[in-house]
Order: C-alpha cells, then sequence, then structure tokens
C-alpha cells in the first residue's frame, strides 16, 4: 500500500504520473513553484488548524497539484523529501531560477541595505536557499530584495563534512512536532537536517528514516542513528546521545543508556535500532 505521506494522491486528483496504479477522479501534471516564505507549514489536512506535519524552508521546490482560491491553500509534494500536503499560497510563487546560495549559519537576517545597522526585513533559517544577484561589501544581494552577510552563506552544492557537528549546533534550541528549522524542530528533522547539510537526503519522518538505513552490529558509533518507535537522536560519540525530544523541549545531549532508561520507564518502549544512512560519505572523526 502507497504511504500517502509521499504518494499525491486523493480519491478526487492525483498525480498524472500514478495514472493506472491509483484511482482517482482526475490526474494532474505538477507545476514546480518556490518556497518563498522563510519557513513554511504543511498539513496532511486541507485545514488551516490542522496540526503542523512539517515545514519546507526558503528555496525548496513544492510541486503544486491544486490551488483552492477559497481556502488559500495548495496542495502538492516536496520535491526535497517527498512529503504531501497542503501549504498556504502565499509562501509560495514561480520558480524563476535555481536558488545558487544557502544558509549555513543557525539562521540569518535578510536586511533591506548592505549595512548590519538596517532593521532586518526578516530571518531565514539553516538550509534555506536563495538566488543572490550581486555582491557588495560583506553582503550578498538577494534576487528577491533585501541583503545577507556573505559569512552566513555559502554556495549551493558545498557541504559540511560531519553531520554530528552540525547537529551539535543545533544544541538548546526548542523543540516543535512537526517543525523542521533552527527556529524549532522535532527529533526526525534534526537528523534529516544534520545529514542534508552534508549532502547526505535522509526521509522525513523517524520511521522512514529507519528503513532507509541499513543495521550496524556492535557498539554504536559517531554518527550512528538511534531509533525507538517514533523517536530517533543520533550519536555524538559511542555513549552520548544527540537528539531533539519533548522531555527537554529542546535539542539536548544525554548519555545514550540515561536516554534509554527514561525512554522506557514513560512507555517509549525499547531502542528498536541502532544504523547508519547507507550513503554516509562524510568524514566523522
Amino acid at each position: 500500500m502507497s504511504d500517502p505521506r509521499l504518494t499525491p494522491a486523493r480519491p478526487d486528483l492525483a498525480a498524472e504520473h500514478l495514472a493506472g496504479t491509483v484511482a482517482a477522479a482526475r490526474y494532474a501534471r505538477p507545476e514546480p513553484m518556490i518556497v518563498s516564505a522563510p519557513v513554511l507549514d504543511l498539513t496532511c489536512r486541507a485545514d488551516r488548524n490542522a496540526p503542523l506535519d512539517t515545514q519546507l524552508l526558503a528555496g525548496e521546490v513544492f510541486a503544486v497539484y491544486e490551488i483552492d482560491p477559497e481556502t488559500g491553500l495548495a496542495w502538492g509534494q516536496c520535491e526535497t523529501d517527498g512529503y504531501v500536503g497542503y501549504v498556504s499560497v502565499a509562501g509560495i510563487e514561480a520558480a524563476d531560477g535555481p536558488a545558487d546560495c544557502v544558509v549555513t549559519a543557525l539562521a540569518t537576517h535578510i536586511y533591506p541595505e548592505p549595512t548590519f545597522k538596517s532593521r532586518p526585513l526578516e530571518a531565514l533559517p539553516m538550509g534555506a536557499r536563495f538566488a543572490a544577484r550581486a555582491e557588495a561589501t560583506g553582503f550578498l544581494e538577494v534576487a528577491t530584495g533585501g541583503y545577507v552577510t556573505q559569512q552566513h552563506v555559502a554556495p549551493a552544492g558545498r557541504f559540511a563534512k560531519d553531520p554530528v557537528a552540525v547537529a551539535a549546533r543545533y544544541l538548546g534550541l526548542p523543540y516543535l512536532w512537526g517543525g523542521r528549522s533552527a527556529f524549532g524542530l522535532d527529533c526526525s528533522a534534526l537528523v534529516q537536517l544534520s545529514y542534508a547539510a552534508c549532502g547526505i537526503a535522509l526521509p522525513r519522518d523517524s520511521d522512514l528514516q529507519e528503513t532507509a538505513c541499513a543495521q550496524r552490529h556492535g557498539p554504536p558509533e559517531r554518527g550512528d542513528l538511534v531509533f525507538w518507535d517514533g523517536h530517533v537522536g543520533l550519536m555524538e560519540d559511542r555513549a552520548t546521545l544527540l537528539h531533539a525530544n519533548a522531555h527537554h523541549m529542546a535539542v539536548a545531549r544525554e548519555p545514550l543508556a540515561e536516554a534509554a532508561r527514561r525512554i522506557a520507564a514513560n512507555g517509549g518502549g525499547e531502542i528498536t535500532n541502532i544504523c547508519r544512512p547507507p550513503d554516509l560519505h562524510a568524514q566523522i572523526a
């Protein structure tokens, strides 16, 4: 059975490429759109008050299959991880060339002028992408308007080397169910974003991440992922776990043994797997 999180299909509408395999009243071709909001909420229901399922970051591509002018919601699929759902049309715009820069700081401000003394217009989180128009002294001009400091960005395609070091930069940031940015994130987003910064693509949710990883034999090592039913963290060393969790309501560092005891005592069960992404080519020391 197709996973509804990753399958752009409803009884009344489905992606054109699913014709013949998924029954629907009609089929549509995708219209690629670019996320223009710094962070854009996605829900699996066509309801602005529905619980948050995930978030998209500026510069990500969202394939739109339907826009409802009454609700102001677009239904489609995120190109980054295949997640399907509804987003506000106010947060997307027509694709106009590739986003060639990526934010490498936890967050960076967009200024109306190329000076840090000007009042910021908004902020972009780590992993957000944008197209640059020109350089100013110490700044890059954003194609859609404003300036960001060059110290906080890098060319898209230039990756960090160690996902564990990236994850450690999120320490202390707030936990947010469905969150996927430095403004708030959940356990699987911490893993996904940390590995994405190193050029390693992982699914959005922890169960999908576990399926995508190969089981390890022997003690956990730096960079390994530790899974419970509905939870995931990554090992900083053989004994220490980094994870975004609702106990601390933050990204926290703690001994794996301590976390495992607490999770089991609170009804979260035992560790189900310790593994690492099969495409892990980062140089983890």
